[in-house]
């Protein structure tokens, strides 16, 4: 059983064009008895970023174990690509190192009956010079941390949020809604893999990704004022931690950062 109560990953970056922070953490919280989120952040020969958050599902059908599969298949696949140039490219990336994840959580769970029905959401973001890709799976969440706020790049894939977008509830509702924890998308539930994919322009603003962990234990705007700060990255994260905690902690939070150093 993997069990981490806290992890964290940390780094500058100055290759090329590219400058700025980066810095990684995970956190049991206060109700959990295992952490089942797993974060990291780091840089490959060619200077591009990764920034990746799993949140593992399945309790004790091993939900910490499907994300720990999960984030050391996407670390061994980034270290081996030689650069991201082109959006097929990106694109193809992800789409392979998915499907890989998928495959190997699964026949994990096919072979052992410990593990069978365990799963894992994935954020992932690839930053370069000039371009920035994402992928999500499940309800882990990629934001664009501005002066003005915090602007999500990523689309929520639960019931609650399909409910919002074929207007049975409205946004507010969704909130509180029963069915907001209940994913309409994860890996490793089956053989296969489908994501989102989104590609942004990289103008030098910060890039937070994060779980449920977080995000459902502080406000939006605290999270941004938190990050705006002039303290180190580190100390930064661990404040947003300290505040889940303080609030809460109804969950495992995990959370990889990378602040543009403009």
């Amino acid at each position: 059983m993997w069990s981490i109560k806290s992890k964290r990953a940390k780094g500058i970056m100055k290759k090329n064009k590219l400058r700025g922070k980066y810095y990684s953490k995970t956190d049991i919280g206060k109700v959990r008895i295992t952490n089942e989120d797993q974060a990291c952040s780091l840089v490959n020969e060619k200077g591009n970023v990764l920034l990746c958050v799993c949140d593992g599902m399945g309790g004790h059908a091993k939900g910490d174990y499907a994300s720990k599969i999960a984030i050391d298949l996407v670390r061994s696949a980034f270290k081996k690509t030689k650069g991201f140039y082109t959006r097929f490219g990106a694109q193809r990336f992800f789409s392979k190192t998915l499907k890989s994840i998928a495959k190997s959580i699964y026949d994990t769970g096919y072979n052992d009956p410990s593990c069978e029905g365990m799963g894992t959401t994935l954020v992932m973001a690839i930053i370069t010079d000039k371009t920035i890709y994402i992928a999500n799976v499940g309800d882990s969440r990629a934001y664009n941390v501005l002066s003005t706020g915090l602007k999500q790049l990523t689309e929520d894939q639960t019931m609650a949020n399909y409910l919002v977008n074929t207007k049975q509830i409205s946004k507010e509702e969704s909130k509180t809604s029963e069915v907001r924890h209940v994913l309409t998308n994860s890996l490793g539930t089956t053989p296969s893999a489908s994501f989102a994919f989104n590609i942004y322009a990289n103008i030098g603003n910060s890039i937070l990704l994060c779980s449920d962990g977080l995000y459902n234990n502080i406000p939006e705007s605290d999270i941004c004022r938190i990050l705006l700060t002039d303290e180190d990255i580190s100390m930064k994260v661990d404040s947003l931690i300290n505040v889940a905690n303080s609030n809460g902690g109804s969950d495992n939070i995990g959370i990889a950062y990378w602040e543009s150093l403009k």
